[in-house]
Order: structure tokens, then C-alpha cells, then sequence
């Protein structure tokens, strides 16, 4: 197990450029399994999860070349469905929760699948039954084997219906899209994700010669066809790397500039960070975040105090509630942080409380933070990271603290942050990375 090793209190200063986005590169990889020409992604980023995703797909035949650093080709022409069946396949899978996203491209194409129980952050209960009784409504069968934790799906003919998804799961949409764009007929998802991440993955498939209209909105409308070519695709900046920055500069009373944010697919993502008092200006796709003494909570029309909670998009994805929270720690006044959507992804919190932060964990859901208007620095401390998104925060939260930190566990941070240890300590941070 890996650490980092962090002297604190140091401000920083410099430009930071996002990676490609994580959430959208585990889907557009999957998609290659559409078809048996050739693909090429640029600006995938190299992070452990994305490369055990590589690792899965050579399992299964796709020739895989690295052109340059985070442009890749990709050929699909030789598959070997069968290959699902192998331990190697098994151990790889279980690993790595966006796997299951594999089952409706190779559904479409060979009609058959295998998976075992993915993987993935420990936030809470994370069902996989948007996934599954989605592409039952295109036609397949699934069978859960209890005694290998293993999931195997068929079908003869997969064809197009009108389904209401019970929530707008992202990987679900995202699943069930792919296996729709090769079925017979016409599919309707409604109440489908709409992220940016999903729009791209339409795009893409557009590109491809799917039929897809609604791209953008939660109401999708798929024309199925007999087959897709090969396409390029560029991946997004990654919105939740941009926001981690954000609340970086503002933690540590930081002047940093981020080039090629991707501005206008963050959504109210910009506007969140505002509302806790953060100044920043815009150019072109350039932020600049200035160096701030203080920053103050907004508060309600009435004055009561602020409550920031995560939504379907376009409302405030809950990816970046816990680098909020650990900002709000150092702003003068309160706010509320409600996490409707993991009921464990707040129990980070005992770790800040460690370092001085007023915090109070209502319930698994909520917690209301007290702001400490920088007039008492957090202090370093020994933790552990939970979960890729906890595990920024506390990374945040440790550089803006006085005296020396350790964060066990980083290979999480290192699932969803490219040598963001490298990348912070050339404008300025003290990171030692220990393995």
C-alpha cells in the first residue's frame, strides 16, 4: 500500500491542465467493442482504473496501440466472447466497477456476456438492476450464479421498446444505450442521464452510424441499425478534476490558472463554488482562480443557512460534494451538504474532525459544516482514503494544513487522479509519494 507524505501550508502557484474525464473514457472504451473497425481516442487519461479497462479488452482480443500519451487505437475485429469465462477475466473484472459497461456492447454484437460482480468505491449500496432490467427489456436473460458471484447474459435478438428508467444512472444509461443502437427496431429510454459524459458517448456513436436523437436531454430516442463503423473521438476535460482544482486554489490561498477547462460543459459546477465565496474569473476556457484571504458562504434570501446537495444532471453531480465540504471547512459561515445519493460517502468527515474542522454528520447523508473562516488552519494528521473522491478532498484539506500529513491508501486517489502528486508539486506543493 502506497502514501503520501505532505507539508502542508504552503500556497502555490502556477497552471494546472485537467486530464481527460475519467466517467466518459470508461464509456467510450467500452463502445469500441461495437464494432470490428478500427478507433482512435485521444486524450484518455492514464489512471489505474482506465488501464485495468485496457487490460480487460486485450483479454478479450482488441489490439490495442498506443499512438502517444493518451491517444490510443483500438480494433475489435477479432473478439473472443468466450475469453469472459477465464479467471484472469474474473480477477481483472472484479476489480473495476465501469467493467460492467462491457455487457451490452458484446450482447449487441455476439449476443452473449459474462461478468462477475464489479468492483469500485465503497460509498454505499450501488445496484446494478438499472443495468439489468434495462437490457432485459431489449430481450437478454441474465442468471446470477451465487456460488462464482458471476453474471451470465444472452440473447437471440435484441429488440427496441420504450422503457422508464427508475433513476438516471449514468454506467446504466450508458449500458443500455450501447446495446440499443444494434437492436431491431426503435428504443425510447426515458428518464435516461444526460450528463456530458453521455452526450459524448452519443456523439461518438453518431459518429459510428447510430441513429440517436434527444443527445443532451433526459428523453432518448434510438433507431436501431445493422452495424457501425470505425470513428476518432476526443475525450472531454474532466469536469471533477477542474472542480478539485477550484477548490484547491481556494483552500490554500492559492493564484492558479487552469487551461482547457472544458467551461462550457461543467454546468453549475462553477456556480457551486461561488456560492462559497470563491472568486475566479473566465477566459476564453481558461479559469483563473486568485489568491483569497477569505471566502464567505452565501446564505439564503431569508438568511438561513446554505444547503449545496448533489442532483441528476444538470444539477451538481455528487462527485464533487466531498471536495465542497473540505472547502466549506476554511469559508466564513455554514452550510448543509446533503449526499442524496451514497449513503457512505460522508464518513470521511471523522478524518477531518481529526484536523480541527467543525463538522457535525447528521445522518449517513448529511453533514453540516461550520465555517473556521481561516483563522484556524486545519492541522496535518495520519488518515486513509476511502474512496477516489474523499481521497482528493483529504489531499486538499492536508495542503492547506500546518505541519506534516500521511495519506494511507492512495491507490484510490490514483484510480481517478493522474500523477496528480507530480503535477501539484511543480507549482509549488510538498507531496512525497511512498510505496
Amino acid at each position: 500500500m502506497s502514501t503520501f507524505q505532505i507539508e502542508g501550508g504552503a500556497k502555490l502557484e502556477g497552471t494546472l491542465y485537467p486530464q481527460g474525464a475519467k466517467n466518459e473514457a470508461l464509456e467510450v472504451i467500452c463502445a469500441v467493442l461495437l464494432t470490428s473497425e478500427i478507433i482512435t481516442i485521444k486524450n484518455i487519461p492514464e489512471i489505474s482504473d482506465v488501464l485495468k479497462l485496457l487490460e480487460i479488452l486485450k483479454i478479450l482480443g482488441v489490439k490495442i496501440q498506443r499512438i502517444k500519451k493518451g491517444d490510443y487505437i483500438f480494433h475489435a475485429d477479432n473478439l473472443n466472447p468466450d475469453a469472459l469465462k477465464t479467471d484472469i477475466f474474473y480477477k481483472k473484472a472484479a476489480q473495476l466497477r465501469g467493467s460492467i459497461m462491457i455487457v451490452g456492447p458484446l450482447l449487441a454484437r455476439f449476443g452473449k456476456a459474462y461478468i462477475p460482480q464489479p468492483g469500485g468505491d465503497k460509498i454505499g449500496r450501488r445496484k446494478l438492476d438499472i443495468h439489468i432490467t434495462g437490457l432485459e427489456k431489449l430481450g437478454a436473460t441474465f442468471k446470477y450464479n451465487k456460488t462464482c458471484n458471476r453474471y451470465s447474459v444472452t440473447a437471440k435478438k435484441l429488440k427496441g421498446i420504450y422503457m422508464l428508467l427508475n433513476e438516471a444512472s449514468l454506467t446504466g444509461t450508458a449500458n443500455i444505450l450501447m446495446a440499443a443502437v444494434l437492436a431491431e427496431g426503435e428504443s425510447t429510454i426515458y428518464n435516461a442521464a444526460c450528463e456530458p459524459y453521455l452526450q459524448q458517448l452519443s456523439r461518438m456513436l453518431v459518429s459510428m452510424g447510430a441513429k440517436i436523437n434527444g443527445i443532451g436531454s433526459n428523453l432518448l430516442t434510438i433507431k436501431g441499425v445493422t452495424s457501425l463503423k470505425g470513428t476518432t473521438h476526443t475525450i472531454l476535460p474532466d469536469m471533477i478534476e477542474v472542480g478539485s482544482f477550484i477548490g484547491l486554489a481556494a483552500m490554500t490561498g492559492s493564484n492558479i490558472t487552469i487551461a482547457n477547462a472544458g467551461i462550457r460543459h461543467l454546468g453549475i459546477i462553477p456556480d457551486s463554488f461561488r456560492r462559497l465565496g470563491i472568486n475566479f474569473t473566465i477566459e476564453g476556457d481558461n479559469i483563473n482562480i486568485p489568491s483569497q484571504d477569505r471566502y464567505e458562504i452565501e446564505t439564503f434570501i431569508d438568511g438561513s443557512i446554505l444547503t449545496i446537495d448533489d442532483a441528476p444532471w444538470p444539477g451538481l453531480t455528487p462527485d464533487l460534494l466531498s471536495v465542497l465540504l473540505v472547502v466549506a471547512t476554511q469559508a466564513q459561515g455554514n452550510v448543509l451538504i446533503h449526499q442524496k445519493m451514497f449513503e457512505s460517502r460522508l464518513f470521511f468527515v471523522d478524518k477531518l474532525i481529526d484536523m480541527g474542522a467543525q463538522i457535525i454528520l447528521c445522518d449517513p447523508h448529511r453533514a453540516t459544516v461550520i465555517g473556521l473562516n481561516k483563522k484556524h488552519p486545519l492541522r496535518g494528521t495520519i488518515m486513509t482514503s476511502p474512496d477516489i473522491r474523499a481521497g482528493v478532498a483529504l489531499l486538499i484539506a492536508a495542503l492547506s494544513a500546518q505541519g506534516k500529513s500521511k495519506i494511507c491508501n492512495i491507490e484510490q486517489i490514483d484510480r481517478g487522479y493522474e500523477q496528480i502528486d507530480k503535477r501539484l508539486n511543480e507549482i509549488g506543493a510538498s507531496i512525497k509519494r511512498i510505496d
